[in-house]
Order: structure tokens, then C-alpha cells, then sequence
């Protein structure tokens, strides 16, 4: 099996590095400095459940490597629709894209039976360009529960879960997940195949649909937050509505409020995705994350006025840091 990552950064390098070590034919596509370690040392791994090392190749340039069986993506969303160039060279007929993204997938509603199958959300596929980058047929759904972050160049820090949920758009056990599957499992890792990888998606989006943006307008952890009892209130409000869009486009995450925001509380003084982002003056991931979901209340006439208002005031400050880049 031969795997190319594209964008091996935290979580992509750390993948493809537990990949090789199971003796997978990987290729990691970087750049710069973390390209260059890389190259000369291979990916250096420390984590709690025990350090290790793979070589895996590693290029900047997907021409070099050819076709694969499996593209995984480590890359933000919002890079999706630019990412055309980079996926073409590595395409044969039976090629996967497997999107380890968070928040709502541009194949959401692909191949999914009800009143809204095959409609396009434009927040997360405006005019339909992440579709032409990356076509629909191909996509496996990829949920990650792991926590990951580059200590420096070539080297990952794994700090807590190694679970990537993957599932068919149309709900079937295909072959091509269930060999990802076993080459991730062989590599350490826990890679269910979901027969229901929305009702994955919309569990783990209660958690970033809140806690991502309120982490970047008030700076804090997500412990900080959940210890606070006026934000506190805030993530159940905005998790409620969101549970609610949820229900309305057919999905029943099976999860209470409460123990949502306990489980992000456990998590410590972790800081977001999204306000590393912000700390660094890179774009902040929302359309994915609050935009979609919005858009999706639009769809299916759910009220959902917090989202609403975290909404502009994150995409406010996403402006603000855009402009100052």
C-alpha cells in the first residue's frame, strides 16, 4: 500500500510516521525547515505511550512521488480548494482522499438518503471548488481524536488519543477503509471504520464549534473556559443549537451537554487550534467549524442566535488578522 501525506505537519507527520513504522510505503510533503529535518532524520516522535522513530520519504513536490492508493490529508479546510495541483500527480482510478479535518466536510451530504442528499454547503464548498480539487467519489471521512504538536523541526510531540475515526460517505464498510484501517492499527494506532461517521463529526464539532472561537476572543484554555460559569453557559448554548442543526439534517449524536463540556474540561490548560492560529497572525478555521453550521440552520429553519452572534464577532476578528498579515 502507498500512502502520500499532504500537509505533514502535527498530526499528518505523526500519521505517516505510525504508517511506516508498519511498513507502509509513505511520502510526506513538506516544506522548508521541518522539510528539510525530515529528509535528514526522518519524523522523531515523543509521546507518552512511548517515543519512536520512522523515515519515511519526504519532498515538496507530489510529481515526485506518482500515484497512490491513499491521499491523507493533514492540511487546514480552508486549503482544500488550492490543493488541486498537489493531488492531481498522485491520482490513479481507484485513488481515496482521506480528510482529517474538523467541523463539516465539503461531502456531507454525498450519498446520504433524505431531502438534502447531494446539496452543496457553500461555506465549506464555495462555487463548488473544493469539489473540483478534490471529487466527491474519492473522499473517506476522517474523525481525529489526537493531540499533536511539532516540538521542532522533524520532531512531534503526541500529547494524549490516538483514535482517527474514518467511515463511506455512504455508509458502507468498504476494502479501502478497512486496509487504512489495519495499516493504521499495525502502525499503534486506533482507526475504527464507522458505519455512521457524521454522527462522529457532529460529537467532536460540539466541541470545536464552541470552545475554538470562544478560546480566540477571550485567549483562554479550554479548561479556562469550562471553568468559568458565564462561559460555561455559553458553550451549552451554543452546543445545544448546534445538537439541534444536527437532529434536523437527520443526525442523532448520542452524547449529553454536559458531558461534552466535562470532556473538553479534562482536557486542561490546552490552548485551541484555533487560537494557536491566531497567536501565530494565521487565518482562523471557522467556516468549517461556525459559518457551515449557520448556513445549515438557514437549510433547515433551526434558531440558533448564539452561533449567530459568535459568528460575526469571530469572523470580525478573523478580518482583523487577515488585514494585519
Amino acid at each position: 500500500m502507498k500512502v502520500a501525506v499532504l500537509g505533514a505537519g502535527a498530526i499528518g507527520a505523526y500519521v505517516g510516521a505510525a504508517l511506516s513504522r508498519a511498513g507502509v510505503d509513505v511520502h510526506l510533503v513538506a516544506r522548508g525547515a521541518h522539510l528539510e529535518a525530515l529528509r535528514k532524520n526522518g519524523v522523531q516522535v515523543f509521546s507518552p505511550r512511548g517515543d519512536f522513530s520512522s523515515h519515511p520519504n519526504a519532498t515538496d513536490d507530489p510529481g515526485e512521488i506518482g500515484p497512490v492508493d491513499h491521499i491523507f490529508l493533514g492540511f487546514k479546510a480552508n486549503a482544500y480548494a488550492a490543493a488541486a495541483p498537489m493531488i492531481k500527480p498522485l491520482l490513479h482510478d481507484d485513488t481515496s482522499i482521506i480528510a482529517a479535518q474538523n467541523g463539516i466536510p465539503w461531502w456531507y451530504f454525498h450519498k446520504l438518503a433524505g431531502p438534502f442528499e447531494g446539496h452543496r454547503i457553500e461555506a465549506v464548498d464555495p462555487a463548488g471548488s473544493v469539489t473540483a480539487a478534490l471529487p466527491l467519489d474519492r473522499a473517506i471521512g476522517c474523525v481525529v481524536y489526537a493531540a499533536t504538536e511539532i516540538e521542532a523541526p522533524g520532531v512531534v510531540r503526541h500529547l494524549e488519543g490516538t483514535r482517527f475515526s474514518i467511515g463511506e460517505p455512504d455508509g458502507s464498510i468498504s476494502k479501502r477503509c478497512t486496509e487504512f484501517s489495519e495499516a493504521m492499527v499495525a502502525g499503534g494506532l486506533k482507526c475504527p471504520v464507522e458505519a455512521d461517521v457524521r454522527n462522529d463529526i457532529w460529537i467532536k464539532l460540539m466541541g470545536n464549534i464552541a470552545f475554538n472561537p470562544l478560546s480566540a476572543l477571550t485567549r483562554a484554555t479550554m479548561a479556562g473556559i469550562a471553568r468559568h460559569q458565564g462561559t460555561r453557559a455559553l458553550v451549552a448554548k451554543m452546543m445545544e443549537e448546534t445538537l439541534d442543526v444536527a437532529h434536523r439534517v437527520g443526525c442523532k449524536p448520542e452524547i449529553s451537554v454536559e458531558k461534552r463540556i466535562a470532556g473538553a474540561e479534562r482536557t486542561g490548560e490546552h490552548k485551541t487550534s484555533t487560537l494557536q492560529d491566531l497567536e501565530r497572525g494565521r487565518p482562523m478555521e471557522l467556516d468549517v467549524l461556525l459559518t457551515a453550521v449557520v448556513e445549515l440552520a438557514d437549510l433547515t429553519g433551526a434558531e440558533v442566535p448564539t452561533l449567530r452572534a459568535i459568528t460575526a464577532v469571530a469572523d470580525l476578528l478573523n478580518q482583523q488578522v487577515a488585514a494585519a498579515s
